[in-house]
């Protein structure tokens, strides 16, 4: 039998323990927030409807859901906080008519498997049971609700932990609250589901002992740590270094060398070859080529560094594109909106903000290159300035292929320098220099013979 699957994605609830203003659920995991990873799973799936119910923040998740999934989410609303049969009640809502079977999730459990749905789909499948979950042994299962077996080792029933016996604590076997349900049985079911138990609460688990009575339960044992959610800025901090190991991991195994301690971002994207060193942050959209090395310490935000790049230690770059073969720092910041084209090299200590440092040109120490156009081969030598911002607005130097900036120069702009025009050191340039011409610009050198001894002497008789 084909089934028309619904993923209901539990998120309404406030998170009080995080501590913070943001929903729950908007918090970072690997860079992106910690509801991305259930939607993505509930897309894979095939789910012909994914459905997130929302409510604490309730505008604040939409518009970020939406931002980043568009119309593929459908959004319902708990109004009241009252437990997780009461959340799926209201998500239910929005289900459409067309759907038999609904999976149940929740927004703040972030690394659960992919793999994890679609086997208890399976799951329901082979018991033809109206219900399956998800199950798994812990050392401490406190704060879970534990799995309660029949004889014959049949799940019968969850008891919650505030509702628990002496005994029933024992368990190891606990529930994640992870489901597949058939909708008929769902909407019967929740309609008997009451709120006696120790928290005032309507349970969602009370369906399990409704669907023992008609069939065998179907169960998937999942490893707890992938299930583990998240309710403060501890469990946060434990669950977003396991999934950068696991991100780490998969490029790894892509064939990309990841040193231990480098953060790569859920949205990065790495070819082969490339090597990313320890300390390294790889955030946003970034993109990495082949055979590209990104050494100690760099951070690399939203940027599309191209193949056979040498990123040397300690550069930040961001929001900036690097062609191939180009050479950056090490410590050199690349602002947003520049463009390093092929076989440039950027030095130690080099800043570049909105400029265009063309194929093979050079500033290798010491620079500040904001607002500029540099030209293929242009050499600029240490020290040297564009002076782009006069105290109200920014303008452009443009730099033509082949020129020679001596150190210690300033490039006032509005300005032009020419082709293959050279600039001597130490000259503060305001007005443009035709094609292949020398501008210098400086104060004439005086010498003052024997001055410099007789102030010393001066100074030793006082």
């Amino acid at each position: 039998m084909t089934h028309r699957r619904c993923v209901l994605i539990l998120a309404a609830g406030q998170g009080t323990r995080m501590k913070s203003a943001r929903a729950k659920v908007l918090h970072p995991i690997a860079g992106v927030p910690m509801i991305t990873y259930p939607i993505e799973s509930a897309l894979a799936l095939g789910a012909e409807q994914v459905v997130v119910v929302v409510g604490h923040g309730r505008d604040e998740v939409i518009a970020s859901v939406r931002a980043r999934f568009g119309d593929a989410v459908e959004f319902a609303t708990q109004r009241e906080q009252r437990g997780t049969a009461d959340a799926v009640r209201a998500g239910l809502e929005a289900v459409r008519p067309e759907i038999d079977e609904v999976l149940i999730t929740y927004g703040d459990v972030p690394c659960a498997p992919p793999t994890l749905l679609p086997a208890l789909v399976a799951s329901r499948a082979v018991n033809r049971s109206p219900f399956a979950l998800v199950t798994a042994e812990i050392d401490d299962p406190t704060g879970y609700g534990r799995i309660l077996r029949n004889a014959d080792g049949n799940v019968v029933g969850i008891r919650e932990h505030k509702d628990c016996s002496e005994a029933e604590r024992a368990i190891r076997w606990m529930n994640p609250g992870i489901y597949a349900v058939d909708r008929g049985f769902l909407v019967r079911a929740l309609s008997s589901i009451g709120a006696s138990n120790a928290q005032g609460e309507f349970y969602l688990t009370d369906l399990v002992q409704l669907a023992a009575v008609e069939s065998t339960v179907g169960e998937v044992v999942a490893d707890a740590g992938s299930l583990a959610g998240i309710n403060d800025r501890a469990e946060l901090a434990a669950l977003d270094a396991r999934m950068y190991r696991t991100i780490a991991d998969r490029h790894r195994r892509a064939g990309v060398s990841i040193a231990e301690g480098a953060r790569v971002d859920h949205d990065v994207a790495i070819e082969a070859d490339a090597t990313i060193g320890t300390g390294v942050c790889l955030r946003g959209r970034t993109k990495v080529g082949a055979g590209t090395t990104i050494d100690v310490g760099c951070i690399v935000d939203d940027a599309e560094i191209a193949a056979n790049v040498v990123v040397k230690a300690y550069c930040v770059i961001t929001k900036s594109s690097v062609a191939a073969g180009a050479q950056l720092g090490p410590f050199a910041h690349v602002r947003p909106e520049t463009v390093i084209e092929e076989d440039a090299h950027v030095g130690n200590f080099v800043e570049l903000k909105k400029t265009r440092l063309g194929r093979g040109a050079k500033a290798n120490h010491l620079a500040y290159l904001g607002d500029g156009i540099v030209g293929p081969r242009a050499n600029i030598g240490a020290g040297t300035i564009f002076c782009n911002y006069d105290g109200a607005k920014k303008h452009v130097t443009e730099i033509g292929e082949d020129v020679f900036v001596g150190s210690n120069s300033s490039l006032v702009a509005p300005v032009k320098i020419g082709a293959r025009a050279y600039i001597g050191s130490g000259s503060v340039i305001t007005n443009d220099v035709p094609a292949g011409a020398l501008a210098v610009a400086r104060e004439r050198q005086v010498n003052k013979d024997g001055y410099a001894d007789r102030i010393r002497a001066a100074r030793k008789t006082r």
